[in-house]
């Protein structure tokens, strides 16, 4: 069972949060609005945390597949291969990842963010082929140029919404 709980302001803004397993086919009970804005979204904001509790935020690229967000380490510079996103998974898997709409015209504005259990896949894996398949439909960058990896899968435990409309 799903809960959804909806807070309306004056019959304008809302904010939807599902918790739990939800109804339709991909489990769970999110608005269609937020499940389409999100997953054509082009960029989200991935939240990690330090093994000391530090905050850790970065831009990343993603796919939606099914439940699970599929994000990936590519070939743009980095100064390191050891990315602290990747450590902060290894010590602490719980993640949220943040995408949203901004205009002048604030009656607009819409985010969406998902909270869930994140893991890192290789390339290699069965499951990583199939992600890697997903982010080059959707980039053209990466049917381009494949990522090198390791992938991050986040196991989508919660969606929560807002939109000014």
């Amino acid at each position: 069972m799903s809960i959804l709980v909806t807070n309306r302001r004056e019959g304008t803004n809302r904010t939807d949060e599902i918790l739990s397993a939800g109804q339709n086919a991909y489990g769970w009970s999110v608005h269609d609005w937020a499940r389409e804005r999100f997953e054509k979204s082009r960029v989200g904001r991935l939240a990690t945390t330090t093994s000391a509790g530090h905050p850790h935020l970065v831009p990343v690229v993603f796919a939606l597949v099914g439940n699970n967000v599929w994000t990936a380490v590519d070939a743009k510079p980095k100064s390191t291969r050891s990315l602290r996103r990747l450590a902060n998974i290894q010590s602490n898997p719980r993640v949220s990842m943040l995408v949203d709409h901004y205009e002048d015209d604030w009656s607009a504005l819409w985010w969406i963010r998902v909270d869930g259990d994140a893991t890192v896949v290789s390339v290699d894996s069965e499951d990583g082929r199939l992600a890697l398949s997903a982010l080059a439909a959707k980039y053209p960058q990466y049917a381009a140029q494949a990522p090198p990896g390791p992938l991050i899968r986040i196991a989508v435990g919660k969606w929560t919404s807002w939109s000014a409309r």
